[in-house]
């Protein structure tokens, strides 16, 4: 009896009524030790029946298996399933896979909902969807696996997010939050204003990945799983072009050691110094996409550009400003002067006056319709 690895996994070597088996557990060794000493104490006890992949196994234990397998794999694996686990682990490590229904699913679902953040907010809709999805996938790969039947999770309804965030910078308060920005934060916030890319696309972003000649990047991992180009204007262009290359590391933004320089403390400095509140860096992305709206963008581009997959997503990023909506406004009124110019059987009275001169300083100076009262 043994275990021994095979193509990236271990195995179980040993004998059982004068039959040998093997049996593949996984990428971790200690969880393929445990499987073997299970082996011999059922065959020592005489329960040993048959080999069964469906054997039971702890939810900690089969983390691992999901870590190594799959999560690890992933780019985003230290700000995603890490996190996430680590609100699973706590409450599902110590249960069997089997041991977990819908029901108990939905008991760590209100639980969480309960809860508090550290900044004593109630934890978000959305971050409890991420935690069930990433359960979901777990279970999804146990399966895959025959270690479960079926997938709890899938039976458990996931609540309706609000997604029609609406927070832009205006101009003046892009330009203040450029002016705190020091000199290495400033071209991380340029590009994502000027790119509409998400944190971890500019986070992780190479040098390879950029095409200064034909003006675009080209991202190969992104969040929906397909490469996407990102066309790079004048902007964007000189913002990367001011970055100094790290002769080791090929990425754009990364510190000394030629690590991704991870800017979000930095980011936090330069949103308190320039008074801006209740504005994440992924508004900045929000802000890309309302600039190029507010300039005639069709929506479909920006939807193409930003690297949405329908239409619907990006609806919520069209929003304009209250400036942008006041002088369409205005454009409209200057038709209706056209079309529509009463004049007053009764002569303007001076408090009239001072009305149609209050109108006047607004904007309405281009109104047929005001000039002819």
């Amino acid at each position: 009896m043994g275990v021994f690895p095979k193509h990236g996994n271990f195995w179980i070597d040993y004998y059982a009524e004068g039959v040998r088996h093997r049996e593949k557990v996984g990428p971790s060794k200690s969880l393929a030790v445990k499987a073997l000493k299970k082996r011999e104490i059922e065959i020592a006890e005489g329960k040993f029946l048959d080999v069964k992949r469906e054997e039971r196994i702890l939810f900690k234990d089969f983390a691992e298996i999901y870590i190594e397998t799959y999560a690890k794999k992933k780019r985003s694996w230290a700000s995603t399933d890490k996190l996430y686990l680590k609100k699973l682990l706590p409450f599902f490590g110590s249960k069997y896979l089997q041991e977990i229904t819908p029901f108990l699913v939905r008991q760590y679902q209100g639980k969480r909902r309960k809860e508090k953040t550290f900044k004593k907010t109630l934890v978000s809709v959305a971050y409890v969807n991420r935690e069930l999805a990433c359960l979901k996938c777990m279970f999804g790969l146990a399966m895959e696996g025959d270690y479960v039947a079926q997938n709890p999770v899938k039976k458990v309804k996931f609540e309706k997010e609000n997604n029609s965030r609406t927070r832009f910078l205006e101009k003046e308060e892009l330009k203040k939050l450029l002016e705190c920005c020091d000199s290495r934060l400033r071209p991380i916030v340029l590009l994502a204003v000027n790119t509409g890319m998400r944190k971890a696309e500019i986070q992780n972003l190479k040098w390879r990945e950029v095409d200064f000649h034909r003006g675009f990047i080209t991202l190969f991992r992104t969040k929906n799983g397909e490469t996407r180009n990102v066309p790079l204007n004048r902007t964007g262009r000189e913002a990367l072009l001011s970055i100094r290359k790290h002769p080791e590391s090929p990425y754009i933004f990364c510190n000394s050691e030629g690590i991704p320089y991870n800017f979000g403390a930095s980011f936090l400095t330069a949103l308190k110094n320039a008074e801006i509140k209740g504005f994440r860096f992924h508004d900045l992305r929000h802000t890309a996409a309302s600039y190029l709206a507010m300039a005639g963008v069709d929506l479909n581009t920006i939807r193409e550009i930003l690297g949405h997959k329908s239409l619907s997503m990006v609806l919520r990023y069209a929003h304009l400003s209250s400036e942008h909506k006041a002088n369409a406004m205005s454009r409209l009124d200057v038709q209706m002067g056209t079309i529509w110019a009463p004049k007053p059987s009764v002569p303007i009275s001076k408090e009239n006056t001072e009305v149609v001169s209050s109108l006047t300083a607004v904007g309405y100076e281009n109104s047929g319709a005001v000039a002819k009262w």
